[in-house]
């Protein structure tokens, strides 16, 4: 599981659907009570509920039942107003793909703001992290898995995809190189990133799938294990001929 690039807010916005909606509810007129100016929260918090919608879609039915419609039914608004946000399913999939990354990312980041300025612990609080609600979740892992099966087949979400996870490979290769360096080692901290990624992602991929095999704690013993492996020397920079 990865966590994205943090990304600025979009802009306001107020689709033909909220101008018809609010021409129908005789604003404007003497006998009508006053309605509320939309704000430039408003449309924010509308494409935030119409992701909401779609993420629980894909994580109950799959790819194949988060349609406009379907998701428009559960987020209590029309189809027209999905496309006019987002341009149809696939743009609102691809939105709502960087919409839970963004919730995982912001999950992690209040564990590190939590965590000691040494740099190892600050490793080990993204792995308790990793491991601990609202992270390990069920629903969450179903909607990864419809977000993965797109991404050999979708352009968007695949372009998103590489985006996410070098983002996240990144953050976790300076943060080895820093623990390493703490401890006045040298490490090949991408190859190192590589590695704990995988090793992150597959371990907790198995912990939501079932639960009984191994639990939570065990996981994260297992990911500091490797850890100290790694900062112990075994992904040193290769030496050239």
């Amino acid at each position: 599981m990865t966590t994205p690039p943090r990304r600025a807010p979009a802009t306001a916005d107020a689709s033909p659907v909220d101008a018809s909606a609010t021409a129908a509810s005789g604003a404007g007129t003497p006998s009508a009570a006053p309605r509320a100016r939309f704000t430039r929260e408003l449309p924010e918090v509308r494409r935030a509920e119409m992701m909401r919608a779609a993420a629980a879609c894909l994580a109950e039915d799959g790819v194949g039942a988060a349609t406009v419609r379907a998701v428009a039914a559960r987020a209590g608004v029309t189809p027209g107003l999905i496309r006019h946000h987002f341009g149809g399913i696939d743009g609102l999939i691809a939105a709502t793909y960087r919409h839970v990354g963004e919730t995982v990312s912001e999950a992690i980041e209040a564990a590190l703001a939590q965590a000691p300025a040494d740099p190892r612990e600050r490793l080990s609080a993204f792995v308790r992290a990793s491991f601990a609600p609202p992270l390990l979740d069920g629903d969450l892992l179903a909607t990864w898995l419809a977000f993965w099966g797109r991404v050999r087949r979708d352009p968007e979400i695949r372009a998103l995809h590489g985006e996410i996870y070098s983002a996240y490979r990144a953050r976790l290769a300076a943060m080895l190189a820093a623990a390493a360096a703490s401890e006045g080692r040298v490490m090949e901290a991408d190859r190192a990133a590589l590695a704990l990624t995988a090793l992150l992602d597959g371990l907790w991929l198995e912990l939501c799938l079932d639960p009984t095999t191994f639990s939570a704690d065990e996981a994260v013993r297992i990911v500091e294990a490797f850890i100290d492996a790694l900062l112990a020397g075994a992904m040193v920079p290769r030496q050239r001929a």
